[in-house]
This record gives structure tokens, sequence and C-alpha cells, in this order.
């Protein structure tokens, strides 16, 4: 713990004295894309660098370019640590349903290379998650043209990357509500769909493999990202009722909790849990029940 503190402290002291030139490279990047056809995707991917290596405590030799079609890989020592997915300037814009396309994207790439780690950044923004019990849980939502470094950098600096991140941020805890109708940005070929649903990895509750659609388990959302109410409430009950008579076999006991817990979050979205409201059916009332025989951190 006491190493832990005195690593910390000293990130903290190289941030004070780095951020400020960081924020104004960064503004300099940025001028392109003023210009016309200016804001390429590249653009970000060089202010991302310049996060890690020059605001950050990265060394420039640990960062890599297009490596398995990843925009960024860091590492360290030969160890991979992240894939950074980046996109044009704007991109992303604090939208959680874009920015959840994106680390579909970049959690595709990693799965291939087996790092567990991954971001998403369009310059303006970076969110950062880790990749476990079958979905992303969040690691960092670091504002890139804060006045001040946030605090979230550790858990992405040399020394935060690898440790659990305690207490575990959620999803609706780092990115903004979801708008009722918002649209996902990217072409079609940066989506896998699921050969029945006909909808991207985001929409399952489980992902077992992101490159392979056939791992992917109860599908809760839809195509633009918001919570289904007609499909919602069949992937409860597939974990607590067994639903229709079959027995959930494709979900790993050990990412039940986790799972849960998405779709609690999801449940939230619609109003529908029985804390928000008091004639709540009864798969969410057994949901919520399920949750509060979860350990608690």
């Amino acid at each position: 713990m006491t190493e832990h503190l005195a690593l910390r402290a000293h990130l903290e002291t190289r941030l004070a004295e780095t951020w400020p030139s960081f924020l104004d490279l960064r503004r300099r990047r940025l001028a392109e894309t003023a210009r016309p056809g200016g804001g390429a995707e590249r653009v970000a991917e060089l202010i991302v660098g310049d996060l890690f290596s020059h605001a950050l405590d990265w060394h420039v030799e640990d960062l890599n370019h297009q490596i398995g079609y990843a925009d960024l890989l860091l590492t360290r020592l030969g160890v991979k640590y992240l894939v950074v997915e980046t996109k044009r300037p704007g991109a992303l814009a604090w939208h959680a349903a874009a920015v959840e396309a994106a680390l579909a994207q970049a959690t595709r790439y990693a799965a291939t290379q087996g790092v567990r780690s991954v971001a998403v950044s369009d310059g303006h923004l970076l969110y950062a998650a880790d990749v476990v019990d079958g979905g992303q849980r969040g690691r960092a939502l670091v504002p890139l043209d804060a006045p001040t470094p946030p605090e979230a950098l550790w858990w992405l600096s040399v020394h935060g990357i690898y440790r659990p991140v305690d207490p575990a941020p959620t999803p609706d805890t780092l990115l903004p509500p979801r708008p009722a109708a918002e649209a996902t940005p990217g072409s079609a070929k940066d989506t896998v769909l699921h050969p029945r649903y006909r909808l991207p990895a985001r929409c399952f509750a489980y992902v077992g493999d992101p490159t392979h659609p056939a791992s992917w388990h109860l599908p809760y959302r839809v195509a633009d990202g918001s919570a289904d109410p007609r499909r919602l409430p069949k992937a409860i009950q597939a974990i607590l009722t067994n639903y229709r008579g079959a027995a959930l076999t494709s979900v790993p006991e050990s990412a039940i909790p986790a799972v849960l817990e998405r779709l609690a979050g999801a449940a939230r979205e619609l109003g529908h849990m029985p804390d928000q409201r008091p004639d709540a059916a009864e798969a969410y009332q057994l949901l919520q029940a399920a949750l509060l025989q979860q350990p608690r951190p």
C-alpha cells in the first residue's frame, strides 16, 4: 500500500508539470480540424500518443501503431497492456452509444491479441475499460481538455494500468445518459452482427469472444444501444427462472454477477426496477433480489 501511494504521488507530481504543455500540444494538433478536409482520425491518434508518452509516464517506444488492426497498442518490456481505438475528433462527442460501438471494435482487436484492457478516444475524451466476465468493466473516463489532470489518469499510467480499479466504476457513472434515439456512427464494416438477431456485440449481456457471434448470449439492447423492453425481461428470466424451461448453460457461473449488473443497468434506464416503481414486473423483482445477494466490495 505504501508503494502504491508513493507511485501515485509521483505520478501526480509529474502530471502537474506535464499537463499544461500537453494541453497546448493538443490545442495545436486540433488546429488542423478547422481547415478544409482537416480532422482525420490520425489527429486523435497523435493526441492519444501525446497523452501517454508526454503527459503520462509511458515511453515513446512503448507505443505500437497498427498492430493487428489496432490503432495503438501499449506495451512495456514486451507485455501488451492496452489496445486503443481512435476516431476522428468529435466523432464520439460524449455519446454513450458511439463510445460503446468503438469500444466493441477495440474489444475485438484486443481479443485476437490477448489484451485485457481497451480504450477509445476522439481527441476530446478517452474512455478505458477492462474486458472481464463477458463484457467490459469501466476503468477511466478522461476529458482531454480538463484544466487540471483528472485523477482517473492514474489507472492508465505505467503502474496503474495493471491494477484492478477499486471501486470499479460502472458505465452509468462514467458515461452520460443515452438519448432515446441516438445514432451510432461508423460504417457497416466496423460492426460484426449476430447472424440471427442482426445485432452487434454490445447488445448482448454476455459476450464470450467478440470475434465469434456464436458466443454472444442474452440480447437485451436494440441496435441503437438503448435497452430493449421486450428482450430484457426474457434475458433476466433466462438466468433466474429458466425461461421456457431451458437451463442456461451458455454463460459461465463466474460471469453471472456481472451479467446481472448489466441487465439491471438496462432496467434502470427503462425505470423498471422495484425501487423505481412499486408495480415492477416479477422479472425485475427477481433481479433486484438476486442483486442483493451479491457480495459488495
